[in-house]
């Protein structure tokens, strides 16, 4: 099963793709809006994990693009925990909506029901905390990256 991973913190990034390669997923990470778009568009994925406040092209401006071209379920996994947001979100197309911090071991079951994969995984529930203080970082300028 193949997941795109859409989030600009790169430390997070790199957790949840770990997290969804030790549970045997395929893991492609976009680190922009734009990227993760272009990746969307260009290849089939069996979910999207898309965060909100992403540089160059804001998760809400990605979700509509994906949404006019693809029926690829749409986690958004974000700090924005406002009840506006999260009904915006799924209201806009998005399957599911995840605040942080979150359980990596409640994404990975969320994920797994839209891929056909098992329904349950070995994984400790870990966690991941995120301060807001700290939540944006400027852009890094990089691309997306493709990783299995």
């Amino acid at each position: 099963m193949r997941v795109l991973i859409v989030e600009d913190e790169a430390d997070l990034a790199e957790t949840v793709r770990r997290a969804f390669v030790e549970d045997g997923f395929s893991v492609d990470v976009a680190a922009d809006g734009e990227s993760g778009l272009f990746n969307a568009q260009s290849w089939n994925y069996d979910a999207i994990v898309l965060d909100l406040m992403l540089p160059r092209m804001h998760g809400f401006d990605v979700l509509k693009k994906i949404r006019a071209k693809s029926t690829t379920p749409v986690l958004i996994l974000t700090a924005r925990d406002g009840l506006e947001d999260k009904l915006k979100g799924l209201n806009s197309g998005a399957d599911d909506y995840l605040t942080k911090p979150f359980k990596l071991a409640e994404l990975l079951a969320r994920v797994r029901r839209w891929s056909g994969a098992p329904p349950e995984s070995p994984r400790p529930a870990s966690s991941w905390a995120t301060s807001r203080s700290t939540r944006r970082r400027g852009s890094s300028g990089r691309r997306g990256s493709r990783s299995s």
